[in-house]
């Protein structure tokens, strides 16, 4: 907002309503960010990251494959924790830069979600299950649990991690469509001139 007087001693205010557009839309934009929907999507995100990585213990007790040895259960489950903590705390602290971060972490995570993915049914069909042997006992062999075990967790692991997939890139696209929506705002401001208000003065005699 500028203010000119003219010879008249009129007082001329100019207003740009685009800088008030702007203003409402980042005040639209924090309510937005802040009716609930990343704090639930970042307690999702971290929980499901825990539970990845409690879930994955039970592998160190069985034969290392491709999921052990390249670490997916604890680099992916840190990935989501990560980028869950970076939406509960956009949801307190809501400023475009941290979107934009909340974006780039998210985008991350769905990222290795998809990786984390390949690599699991990768691995399951390259260690299928051990049939079950009969011993002299009666019971199966020690490698049929094994392998069982084995493939139950992963089971569980590409469960959790297809439905992190799910979630991250759900909330990529809403932090997406709000950061676009801003820009648009933004380059309004820069292009458009200010319209001016006449104010006439008071008459003092």
């Amino acid at each position: 907002m500028a203010v000119s007087i003219s010879r008249d001693l009129s007082v001329r205010i100019l207003e740009d309503e685009n800088t008030v557009k702007l203003t409402e839309r980042k005040l639209a934009l924090r309510a937005s960010v802040q009716k609930g929907e990343p704090k639930s999507l970042g307690v999702s995100q971290v929980m499901l990251g825990l539970m990845v990585l409690f879930y994955s213990l039970p592998l160190h007790c069985t034969d290392f494959t491709e999921v052990v040895n390249l670490g997916v259960p604890w680099w992916s489950g840190l990935s989501f924790i990560t980028a869950g903590a970076v939406a509960i705390f956009m949801e307190k602290h809501c400023s475009m830069k941290i979107v934009a971060v909340c974006l780039v972490v998210t985008a991350v995570s769905v990222l290795l979600s998809v990786v984390a993915l390949i690599i699991y049914f990768v691995d399951m069909k390259k260690n299928p299950e051990t049939p079950c042997n009969t011993m002299v006992h009666g019971g199966c062999s020690e490698e049929h649990y094994a392998t069982s075990l084995s493939r139950g967790v992963k089971s569980s692991l590409l469960l959790f991690t297809l439905i992190q997939a799910v979630v991250s890139s759900t909330f990529l696209f809403l932090l997406y469509r709000e950061r676009r929506n801003f820009t648009q705002y933004t380059s309004l401001t820069q292009s458009a001139p200010a319209t001016p208000t006449t104010v006439t003065p008071t008459d003092f005699n």
